[in-house]
């Protein structure tokens, strides 16, 4: 119950809170308790330290703890001054509890608790204080410090099983009790622990900290078998002593994706839960909630944990139902497990995303793995018995002879140590059990019906002819919506594809009444948590749905899995025939609702309408329904239907309210659903399927037309596919894997309505700019039946609105940039006329006829205000620095484009961004004129493409791109028709190959990955900036916080109207929130937290004006993005064709001759920074400021103008957008010095020291030293000087060798240069030779080690992550991902993890051992070699992209003994000298994989260097090559 997170204020919400840790646990394996195993522990954590972190002061940690068995050795050595008689163990429990420091509060805090005791019938024994030092806690942590007491409690007339369900009882019941009454007023109250087993020291500490501040720990005498420890790093500051890890059960590193739609179905379950262990239906009624709100995702899952462990499940057991393996694919999976996995479903959702989850009880202690596996957890086990387990490896120091294994943890898997029994349960044996624990496989095939099974009926009546557009109308298409959605949807079976972003108006402030589902923004992953790759690991995804009511989560019988099987979430007209007539089963009974309602019933019918359908649905649930379907057939001209969308959220809230949500499924019939977030919203609101009659009808009628070249029978199954490949995407974006876990999450941000209407009908969703309300929306359903059925329509002879949503159109949506705005900006660029820029800034600004944008709604003042004359306002020359032309790559656009911008950015003293693309090494150099072609900031992006050493120390910025605004939580795509020679060989990749970047950084799946990414750029260069790119939505300003805590110099917030050469146009229209929201949000939280003196803030997208800079500036932005007016000043006319490589402006293509069309000029990017700063020094000097640096964040200046003339716009509310931050006024509200991250604790800062010579020319360097886990990056500050001065060449091979021993820390290697080798004896962990630029990297274990090397663990995952040229050597196994996205590297490895070779472009990778799951997923170039001994490797393989061959080219056949033999000559490898040994044998057993599109180019190749003279018989054996 403690806490001291604020509630909301302005734009923040406390439920965007995030965090991430270092998490491990120290157990002996045969139960021994020692003093070491608690020591252990606690360097551990220690050893952890940079993977915690603090905020404004440094000092107060975010969090650190240890949980251990309850120490009754050391409790009976304080017995004598506790004043009571110490039972024996097991008898008693202790509750380690957190307390108000007012002594009132305490003293009612503590009655309450012992008042609860003697209630359950146990007995009190007493109180002791445990014994802290505030003196080691930071000012922050001490001002908020609780008192810490515990509570010793004697077991009494309770079996010992049941003890620790009564201590939950009671420890629920109080702190119900405590809030109820009120005694705790600043919710300090949190019991940490209680219980017989366990006990939890924590606090809010930094690691070193822990022990120092609890004397306990220091105690000779507290010993325990097991610890388990945790390091947290949240993204805010806010001081909150109970969020620090363990919790009761589990320690968590990593993000619960799911949490909201988690959350809200456990609350739906309410009616349904009952268990007789925790005390019956009523009894279990007194302990909701029983997953506290408010609290962090792993409080809440440590809650579900809780809950269904002490419901009477193991503690595996519910770590399999809460995190299942990805088993709906898993065609190796055996049947009973697949079995169990299936019937868990039907009881509780999964709790998705990255996680690493330590869990114990006491007695088992155990770790296990999301199915993705995107968090690291290293173990290894000792000859003295004892398992550590860290996520990383070198924690606790253990001499090598000592270690008998070396393992990880991997995707969806479980280690287990029982100390009972002593021994450890590997994966396999542990899930055998409990999934054959009953028969589920039986049960599901006894109460799991098929659709297969349901009888044949007939599909209604196709809509045709001018009932068809009647309703098209009545249901807001447009001529816009067949053209451009459902056209390519039905031809090609995939998501329509659109370019340059959107500058049309907010739904809440169009006058085309725009769709509900246009008021909804997808949200999505960034930073704190991964979007997922919904194509190339498309095998931990699924839209599996199944229908009707959910059983009892605490129970497990046969009657718990009564459920439909359906095809899909999308139903044919004729599938939803056959599921509405199921009547009288018995086990389903379906019953129809109409949405429609109507239109005499006044301004109030839609809420009538909506109140009449909620109360007809609970009717029907109460009558025995358990399958409804909400149809909105019926419209006719007397007659509207409620949106879709309100009608199935009503509905669903209102049966959550009643509790009997769970007893019935929705399906939902509509004619509004035709484009991917249409239906993304209704699955996230609570349908389990929709079926989209009117898109479908539409799309046959398109067919029989000839409009759609594809037959009417295939069509709607192009159409279907679609939609599922954007609902993954959808979902994917939000890192979610299962439609299960996604549905009734809720994962929008509503802009625009009226918060009341939002928290009836769509509870828990974010809304923060109030808007309009059901009476609004009911004139919006109005005015588009109108256009089907009022007299008017008839006159349209058929014909759909024009739309205009995507393109502009003289009748249609209103677009920013439109054919006047362009023309006068071009004009006033090019004669750079301060008076035709006048008019385009009107034209641009002008919103008193049409609003479009929320900074539209805003005003700046300048009454009472003493203007200041202009010549003392500062110059524009000073101004254009804070300027940049936004990230566009050399490969989407031209090099004339880009090339255009940099030179004009570094005349202007401005910034260009090089974009994802990489950068030629010939700009780094002055032109003869002095002219600069270098992009001033390095764009870092998911693909690293071109990102080398020497690109890195050419730059002033290092920018992270975490997403952009037109598609956020999406990778980028270049069509291999704009990849020509020059443009593969900046990316280091193959000339016309399709190039693709993995939707997440494989380097950053927390907010911890974020921090290793910076410190590795700051090390390569340590003199620039590293900034963040973000993308405005809910929640972004605590990601922000997190970004000044990781140690960023900046932070940049897109809109989500920014511009892109290639974006799906579900996420151009619907993903991402304006910039204003965003940036708000941000200034206020990092304001609030202290954090805004140290890094600058960017914004971007959509930018257009000065008026935009001014009001940018008063929310709170330093520097300011504007990319697409860049591009249209040097010509670009907004075709939105970017993609297609048809630009025929010669800006967005690669085609040389529509290349030499380009006519822009840097003159034109210099004379249009200058004509904004201009007009900005106007508006300043009217303001009375004589220096930006004045205005920024001072919010008070602006105001929400008067819109009453607009009858949607006038509902609209920015007061939390215009909120000054809360903090005193003293607190910097801009960057004071930038800060950049510390890496004066590298070991190559004398490393550089000793080999000064060598970097100089002289002899070679041999440098010898111990490393240990808190060495990161070794070789990246070495790699960044050779760079500086020896260019992308580096040293010549063998010129610096580095001899380590010891375990090295994470990005081992990264951008590790040519001429330096690193030799590791020992192991490292993940992002091995990230970036590899040249070097050679070799590790094979200690001499001493008494384990297998090829069976054994050496290194981590996402090894050789965007490397582009060297040689890696690794004599052992290596983790998940590696070699992703290699483009250059040649790397032998005896065994990689799941999703190797993924996204490669180029280089050699030879396997000597197993792999895992979807080798080769995305490969488009280079080549891999597996030693296939046991002929499984074609399971393992993703082939959608590459063939697999024999290794039979003798060039490939040397090349592959070459590296073997280097790999053995390196390593020692035993594995190697066998493979070399039995040559012969072994060839025949290597499987060569060969990407297609590689191949294809190679031939070309070939073929285009055949002499066209050559023999018949030449002709053909050249065509057998490779």
């Amino acid at each position: 119950m403690m806490s001291d997170v604020p509630g909301r204020y302005g734009l923040y919400e406390p439920e965007t809170e995030h965090d991430a840790c270092g998490v491990g646990f120290v157990v002996h394996i045969k139960g021994e308790r020692s003093r070491g195993i608690v020591e252990d522990a606690l360097e551990l954590l220690n050893r952890l330290s940079h993977r915690a972190a603090a905020g404004k002061d440094p000092e107060t940690g975010d969090g650190a703890g240890i949980l251990i068995q309850l120490p009754h050795r050391f409790f009976e050595h304080e017995a004598p001054r506790l004043g009571f008689e110490l039972p024996p163990r097991h008898q008693y429990a202790v509750a380690q509890t957190f307390l108000p420091a007012e002594p009132y509060a305490r003293s009612a805090c503590e009655a309450i608790l012992e008042e609860v005791v003697a209630e359950e019938g146990q007995r009190v024994l007493g109180w002791r204080d445990v014994p802290v030092d505030p003196e080691q806690l930071g000012p922050v942590a001490r001002e908020v410090a609780p008192v810490i007491r515990q509570l010793f409690v004697a077991r009494r007339r309770v079996v010992p099983s049941a003890f620790e369900r009564k201590l939950y009882r009671i420890r629920k019941l109080a702190e119900n009790r405590v809030r109820e009454r009120g005694v705790d007023s600043f919710s300090r109250f949190h019991v940490a622990s209680f219980s017989a087993e366990t006990i939890i020291y924590k606090g809010l500490l930094l690691p070193r900290q822990l022990p120092r501040f609890y004397a306990d720990l220091r105690h000779p005498e507290l010993v325990s078998a097991l610890a388990l420890v945790h390091s947290r790093f949240s993204t805010n500051t806010f001081p909150t002593w109970e969020l620090a890890q363990p919790f009761r059960y589990i320690a968590h590193n990593g993000e619960i994706n799911t949490l909201s739609g988690n959350r809200n179905w456990m609350t739906a379950r309410r009616g349904l839960l009952q268990s007789a262990r925790l005390g019956g239906g009523g009894g279990l009624e007194s302990l909701f909630p029983l997953i506290v709100p408010g609290k962090s995702d792993s409080a809440q899952f440590d809650n579900m944990v809780e809950l269904l462990h002490l419901g009477g499940r193991s503690l595996p057991h519910a770590m399999m139902m809460m995190i299942p393996e990805a088993w709906e694919g898993h065609d190796s999976m055996s049947d009973e497990r697949r079995a169990f996995y299936e019937y868990s479903s039907a009881l509780l959702e999964p709790w998705d995303g990255p996680a690493a989850i330590a869990f114990t009880d006491g007695q088992l202690i155990g770790a296990t793995l999301d199915r993705n596996g995107l968090r690291p957890a290293r173990y290894l086990i000792t000859e003295d018995d004892r398992v550590i387990l860290a996520s990383e490896m070198g924690v606790i120091d253990v001499p090598p002879e000592r270690v008998r294994r070396k393992g990880r943890l991997t995707p969806g898997r479980m280690l287990l140590v029982d100390t009972s029994e002593g021994r450890i349960l590997e994966d396999e044996e542990v899930k055998t059990d409990i999934a054959n624990r009953w028969p589920y496989r039986r049960w599901l095939k006894h109460n799991v019906f098929t659709f297969d099974a349901l009888p044949i009926m007939p599909a209604p009546a196709r809509l045709a002819g001018e009932e068809l557009r009647g309703l098209q109308r009545a249901f807001g298409y447009t001529d816009e919506d067949l053209r451009l959605l459902l056209q390519p949807m039905g031809e090609t079976g995939k998501e329509p594809v659109g370019s340059m972003g959107t500058d049309t108006p907010l739904a809440v402030l169009s006058d085309h009444a725009p769709s509900l589902f246009s008021y909804f923004h997808q949200l999505f992953a960034q930073v704190t948590n991964p979007p997922i790759d919904p194509i190339r690991e498309a095998l931990v995804m699924t839209l599996g749905t199944e229908l009707g009511p959910d059983g009892n989560t605490l129970e497990e019988t046969p009657e718990q899995c009564h459920r439909l099987a359906l095809p899909g979430p999308i139903l044919t007209n004729g599938q939803l025939a056959r599921l509405a007539a199921i009547r009288g089963e018995g086990i389903f009974e379906t019953r129809g609702l109409s949405l429609v309602y109507p239109l005499d019933w006044g301004e109030d019918a839609l809420e009538h309408a909506v109140e009449r359908l909620c109360t007809r649905a609970v009717e029907a649930v109460d009558s025995g329904a358990n399958i409804l379907v909400l149809s909105d057939r019926g419209v006719d001209s007397g007659h509207a239907a409620i949106p879709a969308l309100l009608a199935l959220s009503a509905v669903h809230q209102r049966l959550v309210r009643d509790g009997i949500r769970m007893y019935t499924g929705l399906v939902v019939e509509t004619a509004e659903a035709r484009e991917v977030h249409h239906f993304a919203c209704l699955f996230g609101y609570g349908a389990s399927a929709v079926n989209p009659y009117l898109a479908l009808d539409t799309l046959r009628s398109m067919a029989e037309a000839g409009e759609i070249q594809v037959h009417h029978e295939k069509v709607q199954e192009h159409f279907i596919h679609a939609v599922e490949e954007g609902l993954l995407k959808v979902m994917s974006k939000m890192g979610i894997s299962t439609l299960q876990s996604y549905r009734g999450a809720q994962l929008f941000e509503a802009v625009g309505l009226e918060r009341g209407l939002v928290e009836k009908h769509f509870t828990g969703t974010a809304s923060r700019v109030e808007g309009v309300g059901l009476r609004e929306l009911g004139r919006e359903v109005e005015e588009r039946h109108a256009r089907g059925f009022a007299a008017a329509a008839s006159f349209e002879e058929g014909l759909l609105p024009v739309g205009g949503q995507y393109q502009w159109r003289r009748k249609g949506e209103r677009h920013k940039w439109n054919p006047a705005t362009l023309a006068k900006l071009q004009a006033a660029v090019r004669e750079n006329d301060p008076a035709i820029f006048a008019e385009y800034s009107k034209l641009a600004d002008d919103e008193t006829r049409e609003l479009c944008n929320l900074r539209a709604l805003l005003e700046v003042p300048t009454e009472g205000r003493t203007p200041v004359p202009l010549e003392e306002v500062e110059p524009a020359s000073e101004i254009v620095r804070r300027f940049v032309t936004g990230a566009m790559s050399f490969g989407s656009i031209s090099a004339e484009a880009h090339e255009t911008l940099a030179i004009a950015m570094n005349r202007i003293g401005g910034r260009s961004n090089s974009g994802e693309g990489g950068e030629e090494g010939h700009r780094y150099q002055p032109d003869e004129n002095g002219d600069l072609r270098r992009s001033a900031i390095k764009q870092v992006a998911s693909a690293r493409f071109g990102v080398t050493a020497e690109y890195l120390v050419n730059a002033s910025e290092l920018q992270i791109k975490m997403a952009q605004g037109a598609k956020p939580g999406e990778g980028g795509q270049l069509p291999g028709h704009k990849v020509d020679e020059r443009i593969a060989r900046v990316r280091w990749s193959t000339p016309g190959v399709t190039l693709i970047s993995p939707p997440p950084h494989h380097d950053i799946y927390s907010i911890e990955d974020l921090a290793q990414l910076i410190y590795d750029l700051q090390s390569v260069n340590p003199a620039a900036r590293v900034s963040v790119k973000l993308v405005s939505e809910v929640g972004v300003g605590t990601i922000a916080a997190g970004v000044a805590k990781a140690g960023a110099g900046g932070v940049v917030i897109s809109g989500y109207e920014g511009g892109t050469g290639a974006s799906p146009l579900s996420s151009i229209k619907h993903a991402g929130l304006p910039w204003e929201l965003g940036l708000a949000e941000a200034q206020q939280v990092l304001v609030h937290n202290g954090l805004r003196s140290r890094l600058r803030v960017q914004v971007d997208g959509g930018l257009r004006t000065a008026r935009d800079v001014l009001i940018a500036t008063l929310l709170g932005a330093e520097e300011f993005g504007m990319a697409t007016a860049s591009l249209v000043a040097v010509g670009c006319v907004m075709l939105r064709k970017c993609h297609l490589n048809t630009c025929s402006v010669g800006i967005a293509t690669q085609d040389p001759a529509l290349r030499e069309r380009f006519q822009g000029k840097p003159e034109h990017v210099v004379n249009f920074f200058h004509l904004v700063a201009e007009e900005l020094r106007r508006s300043m000097a009217a303001l009375g400021v004589r220096r930006l640096d004045e205005l920024v964040g001072q919010v008070e200046l602006l105001r929400q103008r008067p819109t009453s003339d607009h009858w949607k716009a006038k509902r609209v509310d920015l007061s939390a957008l215009l909120e000054p931050p809360r903090a005193p006024l003293t607190e910097p509200r801009r960057c004071d010095t930038a800060q950049n991250k510390d890496v004066s604790d590298h070991l190559d800062h004398e490393l550089i020291r000793d080999a000064q010579a060598t970097l100089e020319g002289g002899d070679p360097t041999l440098w010898v030293r111990p490393v240990s886990n808190t060495h990161r990056a070794v070789g990246a500050l070495l790699s960044g000087e050779i760079a500086r001065r020896h260019g992308a060449r580096g040293l010549p091979d063998g010129r610096i060798r580095v001899r380590l021993q010891g375990s090295a820390g994470q990005s081992f290697g990264a951008f590790l240069a040519s001429g330096v080798t690193l030799e590791l004896e020992g192991d490292s962990n993940d992002y091995l030779g990230k970036g590899l630029s040249g070097g050679r990297i070799i590790v094979y274990p200690p001499e001493g080690s008494r384990f297998t090397p090829e069976e054994n663990v050496l290194v981590g995952n996402t090894v050789l992550y965007g490397a582009t040229a060297g040689e890696v050597y690794l004599r052992g196994l290596a983790g998940e991902r590696f070699a992703v996205r290699n483009s250059g590297a040649q790397a032998v490895v005896e065994g990689v993890g799941d999703h190797g070779c993924e996204y490669m472009t180029g280089g050699v990778v030879v396997v000597l051992g197993g792999t895992g799951r979807n080798f080769a997923a995305g490969m488009s170039g280079g080549m891999a070699f597996v030693l296939d001994r046991e002929r499984t490797f074609r399971e393992r393989c993703n082939l959608e992209m590459v063939e697999l061959e024999s290794l039979v080219d003798e060039s490939e056949i040397w090349l592959v003994h070459g590296m073997i033999e280097r790999h053995f000559q390196h390593t020692g490898s035993m594995a190697a000298r066998r493979v070399l040994d039995h040559w012969q044998l072994m060839v025949p057993q290597f499987v060569k994989v060969m990407p297609t599109d590689y191949k294809r180019v190679l031939q070309a190749r070939r073929t285009a260097r055949r002499p066209p003279t050559a023999a018949p018989e030449r002709r053909q054996r050249a065509g057998t090559e490779g």
